[in-house]
């Protein structure tokens, strides 16, 4: 007869952690038994603590007993996870309309106001910024948590990590910068955004002895080019780890290869949402592209986003995020709206957590229609990255030339890249289009250098049925 499983460590709630704790050097887990521990014991545990959460943030949430009252739901309704399905999704739209109705905030706030000790945020850049308000015990919480993520892509003690984003209130930042403090690693808050600032970030790598690098992916690839355009071999900077989140790349694979070649480094994805920071919860593979998900920091569903229902492994849905360790503003069944893949737990991976190959590789609203199509952004990337030639950008322009919708990639075109003329490339480029996407697309190649670089995260498409013909004719020249 089997002996009961081993208790999950440091396994609580509210969250508690030995903040004096460390991992032997060459153990590959923080935590073993929560890393590692069948799926279905995880899966009981993660349940309990699920009614523990909705219990708390009934007695303490305005929002959510309203919420859940309206759709006839107490927290003892929950007997099991697939009745955590009938919990209603929540939307972003929610949050910010409840906190510009109790303002700073939101009702969704579970501690007194005077415990709050970090505030961060969204940009706002597309409505009303999101204020998180981040008691100590969740900064230390998510710290904890990020340490882990971290430990399992091998960052240890003796590094030196350089923080290639902007410290302001991204919690992308911010995250990294807690783990690695947690972690005992040298952190280097350098920053990113400013004009010109990547020579400098290249030296001050240099200077310190970086050897691991967060940021986004469009920003590395940045950097690779800088280095190059002022004779600096970016594969000898010392970087063995580069760890990125804040967009899709890092598990597409002509941009992973990218990265890899130009620094010869381990590349890791990572990433979620802000509002469910812990956002490492997605992370840590570096043997392949994409990332587990850690079930026991942040509770992924993936979902049909139809009826917000789980779909089986092995299909495509959105996710759907519960905080398992936050008592601030708990995210609870929080509908993220990106798109994404989930396989069963694999314990030959080294966790017993679900597994999204691709990571996060785009986003609900970001998809859009070529006759009939649905075309995901990150695909045209994947292609044009990977082609032998490719001069570094690239813009994709959606428009309509008379009643049928076009695409028009305009690529940036390297002839010391590629043996191929120019037309022939094109050429290629274009049936390679329409093979991954299932439509045709407009492929005209523009000088090395055409368009502006980024320090931060990527915006490549213009959905502008105007410059549709003036763009063609002009590149074509």
């Amino acid at each position: 007869m089997e002996g009961p499983a081993p208790a999950m460590e440091s396994w609580s709630w509210p969250p508690r952690y030995d903040g004096g704790y460390l991992p032997a050097h060459g153990q590959p887990h923080w935590f073993p038994v929560r890393e590692t521990m069948d799926p279905e014991q995880c899966d009981a545990a993660i349940l309990e603590r699920i009614r523990q959460l909705m219990a708390y943030a009934w007695e303490r949430a305005p929002f959510y007993r309203r919420k859940w009252s309206e759709a006839g739901l107490e927290p003892g309704d929950i007997t099991s996870l697939e009745a955590f399905e009938r919990v209603p999704v929540i939307y972003k739209e929610e949050l910010r309309t409840d906190q510009a109705a109790n303002e700073p905030y939101g009702s969704y706030l579970c501690v007194d106001p005077v415990e709050v000790t970090h505030i961060k945020g969204t940009s706002g850049t597309t409505g009303r910024p999101t204020a998180f308000g981040i008691c100590q015990r969740d900064w230390v919480a998510v710290a904890n948590a990020h340490a882990r993520v971290m430990w399992g892509m091998g960052i240890r003690q003796e590094d030196v990590v350089l923080i290639g984003s902007p410290l302001t209130q991204y919690w992308g930042s911010w995250g990294a910068y807690s783990g690695a403090e947690r972690l005992g690693a040298a952190v280097f808050p350098f920053g990113a955004g400013v004009q010109g600032q990547s020579l400098r970030t290249l030296q001050w790598m240099r200077q310190m002895h970086a050897t691991v690098f967060y940021g986004t992916p469009s920003y590395a690839l940045r950097l690779a080019e800088v280095a190059r355009e002022n004779d600096i071999d970016p594969r000898g900077l010392g970087l063995r780890k580069m760890f990125f989140s804040g967009e899709p790349g890092a598990s597409v694979p002509a941009i992973r290869q990218r990265i890899i070649d130009a620094f010869d480094v381990e590349v890791y994805d990572s990433g979620s949402m802000g509002e469910v920071a812990p956002w490492m919860h997605l992370g840590a593979s570096a043997n392949e592209p994409g990332v587990f998900a850690w079930q026991d920091l942040v509770y992924t569903e993936v979902c049909d986003p139809a009826t917000m229902r789980r779909v089986p492994y092995g299909s495509e849905g959105t996710p759907v995020y519960t905080t398992l360790e936050r008592t601030s503003q708990p995210m609870i069944r929080l509908l993220s709206n990106d798109l994404t893949r989930w396989e069963a737990p694999d314990a030959s991976r080294g966790r017993t957590y679900p597994f999204l190959p691709k990571g996060i590789y785009g986003r609900i609203d970001d998809m859009f229609q070529i006759r009939g199509e649905n075309v995901q952004p990150n695909a045209i990337d994947d292609v044009v990255m990977s082609a032998e030639g490719y001069g570094g950008e690239h813009r994709i322009v959606i428009s309509r030339q008379g009643t049928m919708d076009e695409l028009l990639v305009q690529v940036e075109f390297d002839s010391a890249r590629t043996t191929m003329a120019q037309d022939v490339w094109v050429k290629r480029v274009g049936e390679d289009l329409r093979t991954v996407l299932g439509v045709g697309a407009k492929v005209v190649a523009v000088e090395p250098l055409t368009f502006d670089r980024t320090e931060f995260k990527a915006r490549r498409v213009i959905d502008d049925r105007d410059l549709f013909e003036s763009l063609g004719q002009a590149t074509s020249r």
